[in-house]
């Protein structure tokens, strides 16, 4: 069983940084989402148990996806922040099945567990 916690979130400037935290106690391909008020729940970043990455065109070049070395705990660093990037954000996983299951890397399918989610606001 994967259990997600979440922390890091806050409030920030726009051209601000805040970096988010995922403790995970499994470790499997894994992601984050968000999801603005009104709007779908939206990947933003992944990474492959080989340790690959991929973004939304949204925020590339802007965020970077990474995990620890124990591969324990899961980050998203996030630069340059933009009054569009405010949102719930949320760490999921998916079991190594769901991993190479064939889904779409940001597709909310891909993925069994979620975290509670962190609330990221930024203010122009």
């Amino acid at each position: 069983q994967v259990q997600l916690v979440e922390s890091g979130g806050g409030s920030v400037q726009a051209g601000g940084s805040l970096r988010l935290s995922c403790a995970a106690s499994g470790y499997t391909c894994m992601a984050w989402f968000r999801q603005a008020a009104g709007q779908e729940r939206e990947g933003v970043a992944t990474i492959e148990t080989d340790g690959s990455t991929n973004y939304a065109d949204s925020v590339k070049g802007r965020f970077t996806i990474s995990k620890d070395n124990a591969k324990t705990t899961l980050y998203l660093q996030m630069n340059s922040l933009q009054p569009e990037d405010t949102a719930m954000y949320y760490c999921a996983a998916a079991p190594f099945s769901g991993c190479f299951s064939g889904s779409p890397r940001l597709s909310r399918d891909r993925y069994t567990y979620w975290g509670q989610g962190t609330q990221v606001t930024v203010s122009s």
